[in-house]
């Protein structure tokens, strides 16, 4: 990750759970910071397709009925 401008959080976790990340020196706030990354990232995924669902269809719905566009050039 960038060093990009770090904003304070306040989150609420399992006790035991916390007190094994401390124990195993798990830097929490870096794990959480990597899976809600991961969180945005997903969802925003998701939305981009259900966004552009018609699109996806048309486009695969052309080529299934006209093959691909370039197919002829394609060499595998």
């Amino acid at each position: 990750m960038s060093a990009k401008a770090r904003k304070q959080a306040n989150v609420s976790v399992d006790a035991a759970l916390l007190s094994d990340a401390r124990h195993l020196d798990i830097d929490v706030s870096r794990v959480a910071e990597t899976g809600l990354a991961a969180a945005v990232k997903a969802e925003r995924e998701r939305r981009w397709r259900l966004e552009n669902a018609e699109a996806i269809r048309a486009e695969n719905e052309y080529i299934e009925k006209h093959g691909l566009p370039l197919a002829k050039y394609r060499q595998f």
